[in-house]
């Protein structure tokens, strides 16, 4: 089987299958496992965000998608050399991928990765490994992922501290779909957002009314080295971490496990241990 992945998440998907050898394209944000950078990209954004300030980059995002314009373009070119039987990407948000219905005309078959919780994602794993005919290892990895309950084991019955994880920092943005429950399950009181419910935009003093214990610098696709350059208020917690959120975060696929733990070792260290994930001290003097 011969398949291109417009996502990211899928990608590292169908690497947890085993299956990378299927893979013959991929789009140009799709850069993990390392071996997927030598492949042809069929998708660029057509924003080049490297260069943007965060506060520009939602400018320019906000603009496109008011205007019902594409983020992306795809390399139909490229796409018909590969000759691919299937296409990975999803619907779930216009800002992250090539959305399926922009593939309608290339009269390839394509399946569509929406999830929005933990267990979602868990069932998308399930879901590629049916498409690429490896159910078993599927429903195996599914289970792995499950298993980020046992997280939640070794915090129960804590003190659960108050946490804002801010999936855009400039402006900032509340955490959507599953982010909530990795600070949940983590045993943590998740801030503002909603498991299952879209990011949204808020201001600094509505954080400050809720008074959080940590505050995480979680922009969606950032390291944590380029989250801990991004301007925010120092009273707002006195604790602030900056994290990888485009490995171990924003992305729904396994790797969202390691995010779960990193959470409850930075409010539970005692109880849980340190993944070993990046992670930025950025505590600052309340009022500095």
């Amino acid at each position: 089987m011969r398949v291109v992945s417009l996502l990211p998440s899928a990608t590292e998907i169908v690497a947890e299958l085993g299956c990378l050898e299927m893979l013959v394209g991929r789009s140009e944000e799709c850069d993990w496992p390392a071996a997927v950078r030598d492949l042809p990209v069929v998708s660029r954004a057509r924003v080049d965000a490297a260069w943007l300030s965060s506060r520009e980059v939602d400018d320019v995002v906000r603009e496109a998608v008011s205007g019902g314009r594409s983020l992306y373009v795809v390399d139909e070119v490229v796409l018909d050399e590969l000759r691919p039987d299937l296409m990975l990407t999803q619907d779930l948000c216009a800002v992250c991928a090539v959305a399926s219905g922009e593939l309608c005309a290339l009269d390839v078959p394509t399946l569509s990765l929406d999830p929005r919780t933990l267990e979602e994602i868990a069932v998308s794993v399930e879901r590629v490994g049916e498409a690429l005919r490896v159910a078993a290892r599927g429903r195996d990895r599914a289970a792995r992922m499950r298993g980020v309950e046992a997280v939640r084991g070794a915090t129960r019955g804590l003190a659960r501290p108050w946490v804002f994880v801010a999936e855009w920092v400039d402006p900032p943005y509340a955490p959507g779909h599953w982010i909530p429950e990795l600070v949940d399950v983590a045993g943590g009181e998740n801030i503002l957002g909603t498991a299952g419910q879209h990011s949204f935009r808020v201001d600094w003093d509505d954080v400050r009314a809720e008074e959080p214990d940590l505050l995480v610098l979680a922009p969606c696709g950032y390291t944590a080295a380029r989250a801990a350059q991004e301007p925010f208020p120092t009273d707002v917690a006195p604790r602030v971490v900056a994290v990888d959120a485009n490995a171990h975060y924003a992305r729904p696929a396994p790797r969202v496990v390691e995010g779960a733990r990193q959470l409850a070792h930075l409010m539970h260290p005692a109880e849980v241990a340190d993944p070993g994930v990046p992670g930025i001290e950025l505590t600052a003097p309340v009022g500095a």
